[in-house]
C-alpha cells in the first residue's frame, strides 16, 4: 500500500515540474511573442488543478496509513485472543480426560455402618382369605393363611429373611373354640460373594423346580398349590447353598444355577417302611433335645436353567434340577435307603397377556417293605389377560382367565386327577379377588370336587 501511494506522489511531481518547466518556457518566450491572457489562464487552472490533486493524495495517503495501522493492531489483538483461546481449549480436554479416567474405575462404595442399618428392615408377604364350597359338605369362610415375611439387610452383601405361615382352624370336636398354628416356613441368610455367586445358609427354599421359589402364596393364580409339589418334593431343607446366574451375550440370555447340600429326607417312624418316608421333618432338632440328623448321611442337589428373551414380554425359561440322599437312619450303607428326585421345569410369556409353566415331578425311593417305589406327578398351567382383547372395557380388561391340569401317583396310593378353571380379578395389582372350580378324578370319597372363592393381598 505505501509503494503505492509513492507512485502517486511521484508522478503529480513529475506532472508539477513539467508545467513549472512550460511555464518557464512561456516567460523567457516573450522577447519573441508576447502570450495570450487566455493561455496564461489556462496555464493557471492547470497548475491549481494539479495541486488541488496533490492535497487530496497527501490526505488519501495519511488515512490509508492510520487504516493500516488499525488493521494490524486488531490482526495482533486476533492473535492474542486465538492463543488464550487454545489454552482454553487445552485445559478443557486435560479436565475431560481427568474426568473420563476417574468416571472409568469402579466406584468406591462407602462402608455401612452394621449398627444403623434399621431403615433396611422390611416386612413383605400375602393374606388369603377364602369361601369353600366342596361337594356334599357345608359351605364356609375361613381364613386361608396369612403369610409375612420378614427382610433385613444387615450390610452390604447380607440379607437375612424369614417367612411365617399363620393359620386359624376349629378345635371341635375334640374341644370348644379355635386355635391358631404359627409356623416357619423359611429362614435363610444370604451372602452376595459377587455378581454372580451368592451363598446361603439356613431353612432354605429348595430349587426342586421354580414353583416353590417363585409361585407360592399370592403370586400363583390358584387358591392351592399342585398336587405333585405338595406331595412328592420336599419345599425347604436345612443346609447351605451356592446360587446365581451368568449373562450369556449382550441379548438378555442367562444360565441360572444352584448348588447346594441339605440334612434331606428322613423316616417319621424310625424305620425303613415306605409310608415313613418324611420329606421336611428332618431340621436338626431332635423332639428329645438332643441334635442329630435323622438319616445316615446329608443329601445333595442341584438346579441348572436357561433364559432366553425373544423381545420384550417374550421369553422362555426352561430348567432341570435333582436331588438325591439317604433317607433312612441306617448306618449299614448296603442296608440303608436312598431317595432321589428329578424334576423339569418350563415358563413361557407370548407378550404382556398370556403366560404358561408346567413341571413334571419323578421320584424314587427304597424302603424295607414295598421296596423301591416310584412316584410321578406334574402340573401345566396357563393364563390369559382379557386386556390382550382391546375392548378397552376396564371391568374385562382387569379379568385373567386361567387354568391348570395336574395329576400326582406317589406309588403307594391310586392315581389322582384334577382339572381346574377359574379366573382373577384384579381390583390392583396387589389384590385380587379370585374364582376357581376344581374337578378331580379319585377313587378316594374324601377327595371331592369343590370351589373355591378367594380374596388374596400382596404386601
Amino acid at each position: 500500500m505505501a509503494t503505492k501511494m509513492q507512485m502517486k506522489t511521484n508522478v503529480i511531481r513529475y506532472g508539477v515540474a513539467a508545467t513549472t518547466g512550460l511555464f518557464c518556457l512561456a516567460q523567457a518566450g516573450n522577447a519573441s511573442a508576447e502570450v495570450s491572457d487566455a493561455d496564461f489562464n489556462a496555464l493557471k487552472s492547470a497548475v491549481q488543478q494539479l495541486g488541488e490533486e496533490v492535497q487530496s493524495l497527501r490526505q488519501t495517503n495519511q488515512i490509508e496509513t492510520q487504516t493500516h495501522q488499525a488493521d494490524l493492531q486488531q490482526i495482533q489483538e486476533l492473535r492474542s485472543k486465538l492463543a488464550e483461546t487454545q489454552q482454553t481449549a487445552v485445559e478443557a480436554k486435560q479436565k475431560s480426560d481427568a474426568v473420563a479416567e476417574v468416571q472409568s474405575q469402579p466406584p468406591e462404595r462407602a462402608p455401612i455402618d452394621e449398627a444403623t442399618v434399621n431403615h433396611n428392615f422390611m416386612m413383605l408377604g400375602d393374606a388369603e382369605f377364602q369361601y369353600d364350597k366342596s361337594s356334599g359338605q357345608n359351605g364356609t369362610f375361613l381364613l386361608a393363611d396369612f403369610a409375612p415375611i420378614f427382610v433385613y439387610r444387615g450390610g452390604d452383601n447380607i440379607l437375612y429373611e424369614a417367612g411365617f405361615d399363620t393359620f386359624l382352624g376349629n378345635n371341635a370336636p375334640s374341644s370348644a373354640g379355635a386355635s391358631t398354628s404359627f409356623q416357619l416356613s423359611f429362614a435363610q441368610l444370604d451372602y452376595v460373594v459377587n455378581d454372580y455367586v451368592t451363598f446361603v445358609a439356613g431353612d432354605m427354599l429348595l430349587p426342586l423346580g421354580t414353583y416353590s421359589e417363585r409361585s407360592a402364596g399370592w403370586l400363583n393364580k390358584f387358591p392351592d398349590n399342585p398336587l405333585a409339589v405338595d406331595a412328592l418334593i420336599p419345599g425347604t431343607g436345612v443346609g447351605t447353598q451356592l446360587r446365581g446366574a451368568i449373562p450369556l451375550g449382550q441379548s438378555g440370555q442367562f444360565i441360572n444355577y444352584s448348588v447346594y447340600g441339605v440334612n434331606g429326607e428322613s423316616s417319621a417312624d424310625g424305620t425303613g417302611n415306605a409310608r415313613a418316608l418324611d420329606l421336611g421333618g428332618n431340621v436338626g432338632q431332635l423332639s428329645n433335645g438332643g441334635i442329630a440328623s435323622l438319616n445316615g448321611s446329608p443329601s445333595g442337589g442341584g438346579r441348572l436353567g436357561y433364559f432366553v428373551p425373544f423381545k420384550p414380554h417374550y421369553d422362555l425359561e426352561v430348567g432341570v434340577s435333582g436331588m438325591a440322599g439317604q433317607w433312612d437312619n441306617t448306618l449299614d450303607m448296603v442296608q440303608s435307603h436312598v431317595w432321589s428326585a428329578g424334576v423339569l421345569d418350563a415358563a413361557l410369556h407370548l407378550g404382556p397377556n398370556f403366560e404358561a409353566n408346567g413341571e413334571y415331578i419323578l421320584t424314587r425311593y427304597g424302603s424295607g417293605d414295598q421296596g423301591e417305589v416310584t412316584q410321578q406327578g406334574l402340573f401345566v398351567q396357563a393364563g390369559y389377560r382379557l386386556a390382550g382383547l382391546n375392548l378397552e372395557l376396564p371391568a374385562i380388561n382387569n379379568i385373567e382367565l386361567v387354568a391348570r391340569y395336574d395329576a400326582v401317583h406317589d406309588g403307594l396310593n391310586p392315581r389322582v386327577e384334577r382339572y381346574t378353571a377359574g379366573f382373577i380379578y384384579y381390583i390392583t395389582n396387589t389384590l385380587l379377588f379370585e374364582g376357581d372350580y376344581e374337578f378331580l378324578h379319585s377313587p378316594d370319597p374324601t377327595q371331592v370336587d369343590h370351589m373355591v372363592l378367594q380374596l388374596s393381598y400382596g404386601f
